[in-house]
Order: structure tokens, then C-alpha cells, then sequence
């Protein structure tokens, strides 16, 4: 993996194209984040396949990506004149492996087992979907080195997979029957996994809301960054780093959440984005809406208009931001604002205690229910 990494930005000079074009394949940084991640959760954890499932989808990847590029120098640029072409050919599809076992990794989250019994039918029928579909990609590719009829578009990939026609329509036919499989499969496990959140708890709640929450990450920043593409200035930075945000978004929830590491806080970063967000969309509204008003209906001068909203911003920010967290704490944070709520009234109880006794078991009652822990125990200084 990390050889293809490395290998990336030569193959891609010699291409003349971009690093960040990424040939024909996954995008160069994702590829690098999921094998990343892959490489530790295969380190942790040796025994859940996840690890290594999302580490071969990230070589697949690498070496389509890499592949890509050479055959662009090659077959674009020098006209065959490069060595090892055909074999740059043969391992460009590898985007249908990468493709194939991260949606594996879907399907098998968190323990590489599937959720039950009942679901081994849809790992089957994925299983085979996959294999003819990334057979015929290999076949097709076989096909066209063998009758020297290799032409490939702008991004590496093969002609014969992108308008399959003549001799390859039989191509055309396996992605118009068993895409439409691989689809299905796929939605049936997210479904699988979203009717699993309803019904789980501790744990496993925890990571499935890790792999919700990087879908979510990802599906924005996917819709970001196809809005604001080809934008200068500000939203051209503000799509980059949601693109970022689209790539990093599922690898990272997912190492967390097959790690187990620090789970609890998904709740604080859900409730603490929301609620930036809003404020964030509220004050905008409210500048904008101070700025118009002065100008365009009491006709203040613009500097003056500027700074007199900056100013309102600069005072509603921290009372709405307390505001907007209390609401959405409520909502996506319940554990938090229960807790703050259990502190709060026992601060109000130990105002009129004073039997020792009994503040000693409401202390030790309060810490239970806030902070779940092993074991209890208080110590008084009588003197």
C-alpha cells in the first residue's frame, strides 16, 4: 500500500494530469486514509476481517489509481511505447475490487459478521454479484489486450468498459443485470444496519450512530463539493475542504467505531456541529439581514451598516450559542443534559442537607446514575 502511494505522484507527472484528478479511479487521499485506517484496525484487531477488508479496498484502489496514469502516459501519450502496458491494462479495473469489498465492509460493520442469520442470503447473493461483475471487467480487459484494440478516455479507463459495444455488448448486458444487484445488496445492509441502531444500545449504538454520522459526513460533503466546483475564492476553499470532509469522513468514523475508541463522544460532536451550524446559518441570516436593511431601507452608508452588524453579531454570538446548545443538547446529547440536570438538582438538595448520612448516599447516588462507574466510594473527613 504504501508503495502505490509513494508511486502516485510520478505516475501521475508522467501522466501530465493532476494528483488530485484521480485518474480512474478512487481519489488519491482516499484511498491513502482508508488503507490508514485499515492498517491500524488490522494491527488492533487481527481477528475481525473489517481490518482487512478495508485495507484491500484500499490497495484496489491505489492500484487502479497508479494503473490509470500509466495508461494514459502509455497509451495516450506515447502510443504504446511504454513497457508493461498490458499489464497497467489488466490492473486498472481494480476500482470494481475496491468498489466491491468497501461496500463488503458496509455490509459486514462493526464485527465482520453479518447482522443475522437472516442476512447471509444478501452476503451471498453480493458475494456472487461481485465476482461475475469483477470477472467480466477482467475478461473484457483480457479481451482487448489480446486483440490489440486497447483505447482508453482521458481518465485510464478502458473504451470497452465505458461504451461497451460490437463484440463487447455482452459487457454492456452484465453491468445493466448485476449493478443493479450489487445496488440493492448494498441498501439492504445500510437499511439493515439503520433497523439495527433502532434496536441496539450501549456499544453497539454507539458505533452504528460512528457509521451514520461519516455517511452523513460524506453525502454533504459529496453535495458540497459538486455545488461549489469550478467556484473561486471562498466557497472554491469551502469546497475543497468539504470535499476532504467526503474522503476522510466514513474511514475515520469507521476506524473509531471498530476500535472502540473514545465512542461516547460522537454524541458531543454531534450536538456541538449541529448546533455551530445553526448558529452559524442564524447569525449570517441576521447580518445579512442588518446590512440590507440599513442600506437599502434607511439608507446608511455601507461602512457604517458593516460595522453596526458585525457588532450585533459580535453581541448575540455566545447568548445564542447557550441557547441553541440547550435546545439541541435536549435532542442529540439526552446523556449530557440529563447528567447536567442530575448535578443541578443536587446542588439544589444539599442547600437545606444535614444529615451527613444521608448526603453521603445522594452523592453517591448522583455519581451512579451521571458517570456509571465500577465502583463508589466517599470518603468524609469528620473532623
Amino acid at each position: 500500500m504504501l508503495a502505490l502511494v509513494i508511486a502516485d505522484p510520478p505516475l501521475a507527472r508522467l501522466a501530465h494530469q493532476s494528483l488530485n484528478s484521480s485518474g480512474g479511479s478512487s481519489p488519491f487521499w482516499f484511498s491513502a486514509a482508508l488503507g490508514a485506517v485499515g492498517f491500524v484496525v488490522a494491527f488492533r484487531k487481527p481477528r475481525n476481517p473489517l481490518g482487512w477488508i478495508l485495507l484491500a479496498s484500499a490497495i484496489f484502489g491505489a492500484l487502479s489509481e497508479d494503473a490509470s496514469f500509466y495508461v494514459v502516459a502509455d497509451y495516450r501519450l506515447r502510443h504504446g511505447g511504454l513497457p508493461f502496458g498490458w499489464v497497467a491494462v489488466l490492473a486498472q479495473p481494480g476500482w470494481a475490487l475496491s468498489t466491491a469489498t468497501a461496500a463488503l465492509g458496509v455490509l459486514l460493520f462493526p464485527d465482520g459478521r453479518v447482522p443475522s442469520p437472516r442476512w447471509r442470503w444478501v452476503l451471498w447473493l453480493y458475494l456472487a454479484a461481485a465476482a461475475l461483475w469483477i470477472g467480466g471487467t477482467l475478461v473484457a480487459s483480457a479481451v482487448a489486450i489480446a486483440g490489440h484494440h486497447i483505447r482508453v478516455d482521458s481518465s485510464g479507463n478502458l473504451l470497452v468498459l465505458t461504451h461497451p459495444t460490437g463484440s463487447a455488448a455482452w459487457w454492456g448486458v452484465i453491468e445493466a443485470v448485476f449493478l443493479p444487484v450489487l445496488a440493492i445488496c448494498w441498501l439492504a445492509s445500510v437499511v439493515g444496519q439503520v433497523l439495527s441502531y433502532r434496536r441496539s444500545s450501549g456499544e453497539r449504538r454507539l458505533q452504528l450512530k460512528w457509521l451514520l454520522s461519516g455517511s452523513v459526513i460524506a453525502g454533504v460533503g459529496i453535495a458540497l463539493t459538486i455545488l461549489l466546483s469550478g467556484k473561486h475564492g471562498l466557497p472554491g476553499v469551502a469546497g475543497g475542504v468539504a470535499g476532504v470532509g467526503a474522503q476522510l469522513g466514513i474511514p475515520v468514523c469507521l476506524g473509531v467505531a471498530i476500535l472502540k475508541y473514545r465512542l461516547f463522544e460522537i454524541n458531543r460532536i454531534v450536538s456541538r456541529t449541529l448546533s455551530y451550524a445553526i448558529v452559524t446559518a442564524l447569525l449570517v441570516g441576521v447580518y445579512a439581514g442588518i446590512v440590507l436593511l440599513a442600506t437599502h431601507v434607511v439608507t446608511v452608508k455601507e461602512p457604517v451598516a458593516v460595522a453596526g452588524s458585525t457588532l450585533a453579531v459580535a453581541a448575540l454570538f455566545n447568548p445564542l450559542r447557550r441557547r441553541v446548545q440547550r435546545t439541541v443538547d435536549r435532542r442529540f446529547n439526552r446523556a449530557r443534559y440529563d447528567t447536567d440536570r442530575l448535578v443541578a438538582a443536587f446542588a439544589v438538595r444539599l442547600k437545606d442537607a444535614v444529615d451527613q448520612d444521608a448526603i453521603q448516599a445522594d452523592l453517591a447516588g448522583v455519581v451512579q446514575q451521571a458517570l456509571e462507574p465500577a465502583h463508589v466510594t466517599v470518603w468524609m473527613n469528620d473532623r
